[in-house]
């Protein structure tokens, strides 16, 4: 399986398997990593701050309760702060830390972005 994005170009890049199951497997219905990989391929996540009862799991709405009544300026702080360790995160942080980092670095660009754009 490849996808196909601005940062793969033409060639794309190849899904990386996180267990040891057959891929059909890892990414059949029985397992998250399917949707993980497509909101770690395309940068976005179905958790809506607005609307955290469709697409967040328990541990974002905990995270957005936790922050949501923190100032702006904290939110953006903390946004810099992620994506720098986004950016400069090595193979070997553990893939689903990777992604717990960038699913909160979404969270807090929809802070920033406000109500005004509710989905």
């Amino acid at each position: 399986m490849r996808h196909f994005n601005k940062g793969t170009g033409y060639g794309g890049k190849a899904y990386e398997k996180k267990t040891s199951e057959a891929m059909c497997d890892e990414l059949g219905p029985k397992n998250d990593y399917m949707q993980q990989h497509i909101e770690e391929a395309g940068g976005t996540s179905l958790c809506n701050v607005h609307k955290k009862d469709k697409g967040c799991n328990d541990k974002q709405v905990a995270f957005i309760d936790k922050w949501s009544a923190k100032p702006a300026d904290e939110h953006q702080t903390q946004l810099t702060r992620l994506q720098a360790m986004i950016d400069t995160a090595s193979k070997d942080i553990k893939p689903d830390m990777l992604t717990w980092m960038k699913q909160r670095a979404n969270i807090f660009k929809q802070f920033a972005k406000g109500k005004k754009d509710e989905l």
